[in-house]
C-alpha cells in the first residue's frame, strides 16, 4: 500500500457493488418476524420452477408438505423459484397451480398465479431481488463473499486441467483465483466495468465430513462443501442455492421437504445458513419415484420418456384426484394402505402421517395399483357425484363423452347407477377416459354403428338365435329380476338349452347349450358385446321400446 492511500475495506467494496441498498439484515428481520403459531406447528413450502408441467414426483413431495402443515395446524405456502430465466416456460407457473387445485391442494398463502396472498412475500423470487442483495451485501461486508471476474473460457480451462490430473473439479481453494485478488484490484476492475458474479467464500474441506440430521434418513455423514459457489449472477439475480436459503429464513420455513436428490446439496445450504448466522430449518429428503425400464433396470420417472411422469396424464385420462393422492400416500407411509381400507377409502386428511414410516428406498410406480384405488373410489360415488365429475372432466378433456352426457343427464345417471347400490358395486372402469367405451352402447347411434352379427358364437345357428330373440321380445321388465330371469330360463328350455350350466355339463349331448348361452345371445343383441352389466338392468335403462327396437334390428340381420 502506498503511503497516504486509504486501504479499501470489505464494507466499502460492498457499498461499491450495491450502493442502492441501505437496508440491513436487521431491517429484514423486523419486516418478516417469526410467525405466531402454536408449538409444534410446521411451516412447509412447495417451491416449483416455471419450467414445465407438474411432475408426479413433485406432487408426491408437495402432498407430504401439505399434509405435514395441515396435520400440525401450521402453514403451507407456495414460492415460485423463477430466477433461472433461461429455462422459464411462459405460463407454466399458472398451469402448475391449476393442476394443484385439481388434486385438492390449496396453499394457505404464497404465489397463486395471478396474485399473491400473505405477508411474507413477494413469493416469486424474481420480485425479491432487493432482499437477496441485502443478504449478499452483508456477506461481502463480512468478507464471506467476493466478486469473481473469471470468464467462462477461464473456468473451462481450469476444469480441463483438473480432470486431466484427476483432481476434484470446481472453483475452490487454490483454484479459486479471484478469492486471492486484493480489495484494491477488485475495486479497480469493478470501476473499470469488468463483468463479474459474486461467489460465497467457503472455508470447508471436501476431505472432511459433516453430520446432519434428516427427518427420514436419520443422521447423515457427508463431505463438507469447499466450493466457492456463485450466489449472485451477472443478470442481477441470485442462484437457487442462495435464494432458497434467504427465502426459507425470511418466510420462516420450519421443515424443508424435498427429493432425496438434494441430499448432496445439504452441506452448501447448511454452510450458507451458518455464514448468515441463521438457524437452519429441519430437512426431510423423500424417496425418488422409480420405474422399471425396457431393460429391466430401475430408473427415475422421466419427463421425456414416461407419460405418467406428468400429473396432466392422469387429469387427461380422468383418474379421480383422490386416487393418485391415495396411491402416493401408500408410497409415503407404509401403514397407509391398511388404514385406508379400515376407513372405507374415506377421510384421507385424518390419516396420521409420520416421517418415521417413510421408506428410504425409491418406490416403483405401479399403475395397476393406482387403477385399483381409482376403481374403488369411483365405485363409491353416487350417480349424482359421477355426473358432476364426469361432466367436469368431459368439458375439459373429452368431447365425445361430453356429447353423450349432454344428450340427457338423467339417462347418463341411470346408466352409471347400474349395480352401484350393491354390497360389491361394479368396478368396470378406473378412469373417466374409459367411460365412452364402457357406456356408448346405451346410445342408439353408437350401438348401431358398432354392432356386428359376427360377435355371436358361430357354433350356434343363426336360425336358433333368431327364434330365441323373438321370444325374448316378450320378456316382462315390470317384475323383479329373479322372476325376469325365470322367464329367460323358460325360453332357454323351450329351445333345448339347459336351465343351468351345471345341468348342461351332466348331459351335454342332450342340449344345444345352457341358459348362459341364451343370455349371451340377448346381451350381444342389446349391447353389441359379450361383456356388459346385468342384462336385466341394461334392459331397464334402455326401456322396452329401445330394447324391442334393437331386437328387431338384430333379428332382421339374422334372417
Amino acid at each position: 500500500m502506498r503511503l497516504g492511500v486509504k486501504q479499501m475495506t470489505n464494507e466499502q467494496l460492498a457499498n461499491l457493488i450495491f450502493p442502492e441498498i441501505n437496508e440491513t439484515l436487521e431491517d429484514l428481520e423486523k419486516r418478516y418476524p417469526p410467525r405466531q403459531l402454536m408449538p409444534g406447528s410446521e411451516v412447509t413450502r412447495f417451491a416449483p420452477s416455471p419450467t414445465g408441467f407438474l411432475h408426479t414426483g413433485s406432487l408426491f413431495t408437495l402432498m407430504i408438505c401439505h399434509k405435514v402443515a395441515r396435520q400440525t395446524n401450521g402453514v403451507f405456502y407456495i414460492r415460485l423459484e423463477d430466477t433461472d430465466t433461461k429455462r422459464e416456460i411462459a405460463g407454466s407457473g399458472l398451469q402448475l397451480l391449476n393442476e394443484l387445485k385439481e388434486f385438492g391442494i390449496i396453499p394457505n398463502e404464497g404465489y397463486l398465479g395471478d396474485h399473491e396472498e400473505g405477508v411474507y412475500g413477494p413469493y416469486a423470487q424474481s420480485n425479491r431481488a432487493d432482499i437477496y442483495k441485502v443478504a449478499i451485501k452483508h456477506l461481502l461486508s463480512q468478507g464471506k463473499a467476493y466478486p469473481c471476474f473469471c470468464t467462462l473460457e477461464e473456468l473451462a480451462e481450469v476444469r480441463k486441467m483438473q480432470e486431466a490430473n484427476k483432481i476434484l473439479p470446481g472453483y475452490y481453494g487454490k483454484f479459486a483465483k479471484c478469492r486471492f485478488l486484493s480489495l484494491e484490484e477488485k475495486e479497480r476492475r469493478i470501476r473499470n466495468g469488468d463483468p463479474f458474479v459474486i461467489r460465497f467464500l467457503s472455508d470447508g474441506n471436501h476431505n472432511d465430513k459433516i453430520k446432519a440430521l434428516d427427518l427420514i434418513h436419520g443422521e447423515i455423514s457427508i463431505a463438507e462443501n469447499d466450493q466457492d459457489i456463485v450466489i449472485y449472477k451477472s443478470d442481477g439475480l441470485p442462484t437457487y442455492h442462495f435464494a432458497h436459503v434467504v427465502d426459507d429464513h425470511f418466510m420462516r420455513t420450519t421443515s424443508v421437504i424435498r427429493g432425496e436428490e438434494w441430499i448432496s446439496s445439504m452441506p452448501i445450504h447448511l454452510q450458507l445458513f451458518e455464514a448468515l448466522e441463521w438457524e437452519a430449518p429441519k430437512y426431510a429428503h423423500v424417496p425418488v419415484i422409480m420405474k422399471i425400464d425396457e431393460n429391466g433396470n430401475k430408473r427415475k420417472l422421466s419427463k421425456r420418456k414416461d407419460p405418467e411422469a406428468a400429473c396432466a396424464f392422469f387429469l387427461k385420462d380422468g383418474y379421480p384426484d383422490e386416487a393418485l393422492t391415495m396411491y402416493l400416500m401408500t408410497i409415503a407411509n407404509s401403514n397407509f394402505e391398511e388404514w385406508i381400507f379400515a376407513n372405507n377409502f374415506q377421510n384421507i386428511e385424518q390419516f396420521p402421517f409420520s416421517f418415521a414410516k417413510v421408506s428410504t428406498e425409491g418406490a416403483l410406480f405401479d399403475l395397476v395399483k393406482l387403477q385399483f384405488f381409482a376403481r374403488e373410489i369411483l365405485a363409491r360415488k353416487t350417480k349424482e357425484e359421477m355426473l358432476e365429475i364426469s361432466k367436469r372432466y368431459a368439458d375439459a378433456y373429452n368431447p365425445e363423452l361430453k356429447d353423450l352426457i349432454d344428450r340427457d343427464h338423467e339417462y347418463f345417471m341411470n346408466i352409471i347407477d347400474i349395480e352401484r347400490d350393491n354390497v360389491n358395486p361394479r368396478k368396470d372402469f378406473s378412469h373417466l377416459g374409459e367411460l365412452v367405451t364402457a357406456i356408448n352402447f346405451f346410445y342408439h347411434d353408437h350401438y348401431q354403428r358398432e354392432f356386428t352379427v359376427e360377435t355371436f358364437n358361430p357354433k350356434f345357428k343363426k336360425e336358433t338365435i333368431n327364434e330365441i330373440l323373438r321370444d325374448c321380445k316378450k320378456l316382462d321388465l315390470n317384475q323383479e329380476q329373479s322372476q325376469w330371469f325365470n322367464e329367460v330360463k323358460q325360453i332357454a328350455q323351450k329351445h333345448h338349452f339347459a336351465e343351468s350350466n351345471k345341468i348342461y355339463k351332466t348331459a351335454p349331448d342332450q342340449y344345444l347349450g345352457h341358459v348362459g348361452d341364451v343370455a349371451e345371445f340377448l346381451r350381444i343383441a342389446l349391447t353389441g358385446r359379450k361383456n356388459a352389466p346385468s342384462l336385466y338392468h341394461v334392459m331397464k335403462v334402455l326401456g322396452s321400446e329401445e330394447s324391442s327396437l334393437r331386437l328387431d334390428y338384430v333379428i332382421s340381420l339374422l334372417v
